[in-house]
């Protein structure tokens, strides 16, 4: 827990670092209120395929098909609604759903069947990416409706946002004060300095993002969706059965396993999460681009991996966070934001990502040592 500790605390650092000094090269643009806003916007997708990839990671697997998939089931939405012009609630709830039904037929093969989730996610990969081509037909898929496209570009009323700061408040320090008095027992000496530092830097990141989002336009309802998944997921993840079931499995399946544990199961329903959250990244990234074509989510699966490796995740399982892999989603975005307003080419983005994913890889291994 220590470790994970430094590791966010060097997330947070790492980041600041980053936002310092594309601010320089870009004259101050970069740390503008519209493109503070867009960059919130803009990492939403990888966000959300990240909170997956970290369970399925954690439970030492990998899914290597969420970037097609999420492209696919994108598609599907624009068909659905578009085309054959089904209700919009009915056509996210029908998305969603096959978005579990995909997650639970690959977590089977790996589950049950004992295939290699790396096999089974690479097949899924290339099945996706060729679905999607013939309901697409290798053509672009417009949106014309307001309501879906909203879900991707819209924002919240500023005075929405004041209510959902304040929300966010209470339930911090709500949190902060049902983990000081379970630690009380034992740590009672130590617990309130961590304790008041904790609070004051969730506060603050809490006031900063809503006052700097209403000072655009609001906030970004694609950002309301990711934040409630963060929060819904580190709750599952750090305080349930099931979550502390996925970490037992991913640090030892074998001992998981004698200890009474439904290895097959908890993978199962790791896959059918990262299915579902698939489903709704893909529904983001569609209703964001205004658009569906054939190589929507095109290495977004590699950004999300990226994400949970740069937050602390091991691919050897057992070890990583949400909260490390949404930091990691926005390092991720803020380095191809930053590079592009600084005309930066692709050839030059694709290389500092890759030293910026070894280095953290590095530091890792350096920190256990």
């Amino acid at each position: 827990m220590k470790h994970l500790n430094l590791r966010m605390y060097a997330m947070v650092i790492a980041l600041v670092f980053i936002w310092l000094i594309f601010t320089w090269l870009t004259g101050g643009t970069f740390l503008s209120t519209r493109n503070l806003s867009n960059l919130s916007r803009r990492t939403a997708v990888t966000a959300i395929l990240a909170i997956g990839m970290t369970l399925v990671i954690v439970s030492a697997n990998i899914d290597l098909s969420v970037g097609y998939g999420a492209g696919l089931l994108g598609a599907i939405t624009a068909i659905l609604h578009i085309q054959l012009e089904l209700p919009i609630i009915l056509t996210l709830l029908i998305v969603i759903c096959l978005g579990i039904l995909i997650g639970l037929m690959q977590g089977y093969l790996v589950a049950y069947q004992h295939i290699p989730a790396f096999i089974v996610t690479l097949g899924g990969f290339l099945v996706f990416r060729g679905l999607m081509l013939a309901f697409t037909k290798g053509k672009t898929i417009l949106l014309h409706d307001n309501w879906l496209k909203a879900i991707g570009n819209a924002y919240l009323p500023r005075s929405i946002g004041w209510g959902l700061m304040l929300i966010g408040l209470g339930i911090s320090v709500y949190v902060f004060y049902r983990q000081f008095s379970t630690s009380q027992s034992t740590h009672t000496e130590k617990a309130y300095a961590p304790t008041i530092l904790k609070i004051f830097g969730t506060w603050s990141c809490i006031i900063a993002f809503v006052v700097v989002m209403n000072a655009y336009k609001g906030i970004p309802i694609s950002a309301c969706i990711l934040f409630g998944l963060v929060f819904v997921f580190h709750f599952i993840a750090n305080h349930t059965r099931f979550g502390r079931y996925v970490y037992a499995v991913g640090g030892n399946a074998e001992a998981a396993y004698l200890s009474g544990i439904n290895v097959r199961s908890i993978t199962l329903r790791v896959f059918a999460i990262m299915g579902a959250l698939m489903a709704i990244a893909g529904i983001v990234m569609t209703a964001r681009l205004g658009s569906a074509g054939p190589d929507a989510g095109r290495l977004r699966e590699l950004d999300a991996i990226a994400a949970c490796v740069i937050g602390g995740a091991s691919l050897m399982g057992g070890r990583g966070s949400i909260l490390g892999a949404i930091l990691g989603a926005f390092v991720m975005a803020s380095l191809s934001n930053g590079m592009e307003m600084a005309n930066m080419g692709t050839a030059g983005q694709d290389i500092i990502k890759g030293v910026v994913l070894v280095a953290a890889v590095g530091f890792d291994m350096a920190s256990r040592k």
